[in-house]
């Protein structure tokens, strides 16, 4: 082999070798959270059986790749704005460190275990670790199918969850209310501006 295809062989191993590492993401691959589209609620029940429905409307996140044709959902809430509809005391209430203690935990933060795009379309378990009161514990949302075929630019993605307020050091006013809390998220998203 002479030293002039020696080099083309080299060179074209080189190109072969760039193609098949992972690519970086661009910003047109990731999916910012809506914050305008997009609604995170929850549901409390007393103990003598009152619903009391909540909503964090102050809320952000992406869906980005992480690799392997992988996904990964970053959400947070703003502790600060929760409210129960209807009931600005109970709001108050819920803002306080009984409940989410917002002053000193202004965040709730979901990071999911990386998933397929599958997951969007037809539904399923998505997990991950979600961060409330300084806690961090893993917790797994069930993903509606989805009704279009992009979902969160052409439609929303729903899911719901149950967590329990005690695993959150949550456990006041267990006189009162019920252990299990519901959330129901609907994320619409749009593609990334260019950096």
């Amino acid at each position: 082999m002479t030293g002039r295809t020696a080099e083309r062989w080299c060179c074209a191993w080189l190109l072969l070798l760039l193609a098949c590492l992972p690519r970086p993401a661009t910003a047109l691959d990731v999916t910012r959270v809506d914050a305008q589209d997009s609604e995170v609620g929850f549901v409390l029940r007393t103990r003598w059986g009152q619903r009391l429905e909540g909503r964090i409307p102050v809320l952000s996140g992406d869906v980005r790749p992480v690799g392997a044709g992988l996904r990964q959902v970053r959400l947070r809430l703003s502790a600060r704005d929760v409210e129960i509809v209807g009931h600005p005391r109970y709001t108050q209430l819920t803002r306080d460190e009984a409940f989410f203690d917002a002053d000193r935990h202004p965040e709730v933060s979901f990071v999911s275990d990386p998933f397929g795009p599958e997951l969007e379309r037809t539904g399923g378990a998505l997990a991950g670790v979600l961060q409330l009161r300084g806690v961090e514990r893993r917790e797994t949302f069930h993903v509606e199918p989805a009704p279009c075929e992009e979902p969160m630019r052409e439609c929303a993605v729903v899911a719901a969850g149950v967590v329990n307020r005690g695993d959150y050091a949550m456990d006041r006013w267990s006189f009162a209310l019920g252990e299990r809390v519901q959330f129901r998220l609907s994320l619409r998203g749009t593609e990334a501006a260019a950096p």
